[in-house]
């Protein structure tokens, strides 16, 4: 088996509204499809980066909490690549979204900064 890349990544929000304001106003991202599942009394967003990497925002009725900080197990987080590190956490204090300090990975040399996305979930904008 040869994987090709990343097609989506999904994210259950514990307030659809908030989030898809986040991820859309805020970082940007293209909204190529919405749609109410009403089955399942769920929201399902499809969202587009840059790159065609497609981010699927959910939202569930009552979602149990799920440990997100970057050392439990499991998914540690998701990074996005940006060209200005600098730039890009300007962006996201300008929206009210702290950010850690800049750090550089000791083995690429590359700038990165983490921040979290209105449910805590760990989010890093990497450098490159």
């Amino acid at each position: 088996m040869k994987l090709a890349g990343i097609h989506h990544v999904a994210i259950i929000a514990s307030d659809y509204g908030r989030s898809k304001r986040f991820y859309v106003d805020v970082l940007g991202l293209e909204v190529v499809a919405e749609a109410y599942r009403e089955a399942r009394d769920s929201w399902k967003l499809d969202l587009r980066l840059a790159d065609r990497t497609q981010l699927e925002l959910f939202s569930f009725p009552a979602p149990p909490p799920r440990l997100s900080r970057p050392e439990a197990c499991g998914l540690r987080h998701l990074a996005f690549r940006v060209a200005d590190l600098d730039a890009a956490r300007a962006h996201l204090r300008a929206h009210g979204v702290d950010c850690e300090p800049v750090r550089v990975d000791e083995y690429t040399g590359r700038r990165f900064s983490f921040f979290a996305d209105p449910d805590g979930l760990p989010l890093e904008l990497y450098e490159g």
